[in-house]
C-alpha cells in the first residue's frame, strides 16, 4: 500500500511540476495542431526561434503559426516599422494581442517582422552601427633534401560595414623561393568602398597598388569607380557584379618592356556564401585597356573557410590566379597559387 501511495504521490508531483513549467513558458500552436513550449528568443526573416528543454532550439516558419503566447514581455517590430513592448497573447480570431504599459494593440501574426528581449537594444539599430572587423592570415611552407623550397605569405584586412556601405583596407605579401630562385615576390595594398544607395544597386570606388618583382613590375596601380548590382542578396548569400571605368599603370624595370598607362574598363564579381559553420568566397576582377582591349589584367581568388576549435581561428583553403595578357619580356602570363592559410578574426 505504501508503495502504491508513494508512486501516486510521485505522479501527482510530476504533473504539478509539469503544469508549473507550462505556465512559465511561451507557447506556440501551429496550424497542424502541434504545440511547442519553450522560450521565444527571436522572430526574424519569417521564422520564429524557440529554445526548449526537450528538443533544443526549434525554428518554426511564421506562416505556419496559428497562435503565439509569451510569458514575459518582448519587444516587437511590426511591418509598418512600429515598435511595441509587451506580453503577447492570441485573440479568439487568431490575431495577436500585445499588452504593454501604454495599452494593447492587435495585429495579425504575418505583420510581425522581428522581436527580441524587452529592454535590449533594437537589433536593427545595432546593425546600423559602424564597427571594425579585422583579419590576419599567414602560411609558411618549406621543403629540404633533394631540393630547397621556402614559401611565406601574409595578409591583413580591416572592414567597416553597415547595411548602407562597406569600407575595406587590405594588404598582402607573397614570396616563394625554390632552389634559391624566386618564383613569387609580390606585394599589394588597397582600399575598396561600396555604397548601397538603393535596394540591390550600389556605387563603388577602389584603388590597389604594389609591385611584382618576378613579373618585373616595379610599381603598378589600378584606380577604378563604377556601379554595382546584387545578383543575389540574401542574409548569408550575396553575389555582386560591378561595372566601371579604371586607370591602370604598370611600370617595368626592363627598358625593353613598354610601361602601361591607360584608361579602361573595370569589371568584377564578388561572391560570398555562408553556411552553418563555414564560408565560400570568390572574387574576380577584369581590367582591359581602352587603347588595346587585348591588353588586360585578370585576377581571381577562391577559398573555402572552416572554423577551428576556437571560432576566431579559421583554416582557409583556396587558389588564386594573376593573369597579364601582355607581360614583361621573358615573363609568363599566368601565376597560379594554391594555399592553406591560418586566419585570425577579431573585432
Amino acid at each position: 500500500m505504501k508503495t502504491n501511495q508513494t508512486s501516486r504521490l510521485a505522479v501527482v508531483v510530476a504533473a504539478a511540476l509539469l503544469a508549473v513549467a507550462r505556465l512559465g513558458a511561451d507557447v506556440i500552436e501551429t496550424k497542424t495542431g502541434a504545440r511547442i513550449l519553450g522560450k521565444v528568443t527571436k522572430i526574424d526573416a519569417g521564422s520564429i526561434t524557440v529554445d526548449t528543454d526537450y528538443a533544443g532550439t526549434i525554428t518554426v516558419k511564421q506562416d505556419a503559426v496559428k497562435t503565439l503566447t509569451t510569458d514575459d514581455p518582448v519587444a516587437v517590430r511590426l511591418e509598418s516599422g512600429t515598435r511595441f513592448d509587451g506580453r503577447i497573447s492570441t485573440a479568439a480570431d487568431g490575431s495577436l494581442q500585445i499588452a504593454g504599459s501604454d495599452g494593447t494593440i492587435t495585429t495579425p501574426v504575418s505583420k510581425v517582422t522581428s522581436s527580441w528581449n524587452a529592454g535590449e537594444k533594437d537589433p536593427q539599430l545595432l546593425a546600423m552601427e559602424r564597427h571594425w572587423a579585422y583579419e590576419a592570415a599567414v602560411d609558411i611552407t618549406g621543403k629540404t633534401g633533394n631540393s630547397e623550397q621556402l614559401g611565406t605569405a601574409a595578409s591583413v584586412r580591416a572592414t567597416l560595414k553597415t547595411p548602407e556601405d562597406t569600407l575595406q583596407f587590405y594588404s598582402a605579401y607573397d614570396r616563394q623561393v625554390a632552389d634559391h630562385l624566386k618564383s613569387s615576390d609580390q606585394f599589394k595594398a588597397g582600399v575598396d568602398y561600396q555604397n548601397n544607395f538603393k535596394g540591390k544597386n550600389s556605387w563603388y570606388v577602389r584603388d590597389e597598388g604594389g609591385f611584382d618583382r618576378v613579373k618585373d613590375i616595379e610599381l603598378y596601380n589600378v584606380a577604378a569607380a563604377g556601379m554595382g548590382y546584387d545578383l543575389i542578396k540574401k542574409p548569408k548569400h550575396t553575389l555582386t557584379g560591378r561595372f566601371g571605368l579604371s586607370f591602370r599603370y604598370e611600370g617595368y624595370k626592363n627598358p625593353a618592356t613598354t610601361d602601361v598607362k591607360s584608361a579602361g574598363l573595370d569589371i568584377g564579381f564578388n561572391h560570398e556564401w555562408e553556411f552553418d559553420d563555414s564560408k565560400l568566397v570568390n572574387r574576380l576582377s577584369y581590367v582591359p585597356a581602352f587603347e588595346d582591349f587585348s591588353n588586360f589584367r585578370l585576377t581571381h581568388e577562391s577559398f573555402y573557410e572552416i572554423p577551428l576549435s576556437k571560432p576566431q581561428w579559421k583554416l582557409r583553403i583556396g587558389v588564386s590566379n594573376d593573369y597579364n595578357s601582355q607581360p614583361g619580356v621573358g615573363v609568363d602570363r599566368l601565376d597560379t597559387s594554391y594555399f592553406t592559410r591560418l586566419v585570425l578574426n577579431w573585432k
